[in-house]
């Protein structure tokens, strides 16, 4: 029997490994890009898009009827010499101080509420994450005609405490008060799913431990569960920052924006400016003065992340 040299017979087999369908080519990355298209011809359309042309509609006088003009940065200009403009910023920037830690507290202290020892803790669940799935402009005029004078908060008042309630939304001391009240109502519910679902990861394991070194349920809290949590804390503080900022539903239907301007919001600043007033390079402006801030906002929640949020 002739034994050919290795060379020979690598040489030799081959051409016969090719002729049985050779080395395949890796296509997962066609796969990818097919699959990521979509999506990204949609961000491109629908995001980036009109982000420039709202950038480029900052630079303009652009009338809704007729043809824009050039101004450079006298918009952005003329937006912090505009009271109303400040007056806006002021209220959404209150809005934001009194609804965030409100809105975290009483998502937090309910998920804290709803251990898993509560009965009916679905039911619960459930019943306070409603509000949250409501549509808000219906929510909106039902808490406006609780507020109004003679509705239920005013009448309960009466009739048990003998109190005369103020017409809420008509007193400008209490008119923002009133809108936070009702957009933590609102919007409580999904963070507290978050927090809840959050606390029941938290290993009992180390729950135990802490009660044997006689740690009580208040410690437990601090020391244990709310370190486990704080990465859901942080998504639950940054999201509902970036919304806070966006708030424009309550306002315009219980208030308008009033009494006077006390409760102008910038996205009702932005609504006015372009669909009342049709000045669009104006509000365009306006909204890349408020994505400027959320961005900013944002990036300092992140940057400080490290000093209090532990992953595991």
């Amino acid at each position: 029997m002739t034994h050919l040299p290795a060379h020979e017979m690598t040489a030799t087999a081959a051409p016969k490994g090719r002729r049985s369908g050779g080395p395949r080519r890796d296509r997962s990355g066609v796969w990818g890009v097919g699959f990521v298209a979509p999506h990204a011809v949609g961000l491109a359309l629908f995001t980036l898009v009109p982000i420039g042309i709202a950038l480029a509609m900052s630079l303009h006088d652009w009338p809704m009827i007729g043809t824009p003009s050039w101004t450079g940065f006298a918009n952005y200009s003329s937006l912090f010499g505009d009271p109303t403009f400040r007056t806006a910023l002021t209220n959404t920037v209150l809005f934001v101080v009194l609804y965030v830690p409100l809105n975290l507290v009483v998502s937090l202290g309910m998920a804290a509420w709803l251990s898993p020892k509560i009965r009916h803790r679905q039911i619960f669940r459930v019943i306070f994450f409603l509000p949250t799935v409501t549509p808000i402009v219906a929510n909106a005029v039902v808490w406006r005609m609780l507020y109004q004078p003679g509705g239920a908060i005013d009448a309960t008042a009466r009739s048990f405490f003998g109190i005369e309630m103020p017409d809420f939304l008509a007193d400008p001391h209490w008119a923002m008060i009133a809108i936070v009240v009702m957009s933590v109502w609102q919007g409580f519910g999904y963070n507290m799913i978050v927090f809840s679902s959050a606390l029941d990861s938290v290993p009992e394991s180390q729950l135990e431990a802490a009660s044997l070194d006689g740690a009580n349920a208040w410690t437990a809290f601090w020391r244990i569960k709310l370190p486990l949590i704080s990465p859901s804390l942080f998504f639950a503080t940054t999201m509902t920052l970036i919304t806070a900022f966006q708030v424009f539903v309550q306002p315009y239907i219980m208030t308008r924006g009033g009494p006077g301007d006390s409760t102008v919001t910038l996205v009702q600043f932005i609504y006015n400016q372009g669909f009342t007033f049709q000045k669009l390079g104006l509000a365009s402006a306006a909204a890349w003065i408020l994505f400027v801030i959320i961005l900013g906002v944002t990036a300092v929640q992140f940057l400080g992340q490290k000093k209090w949020v532990h992953y595991e």
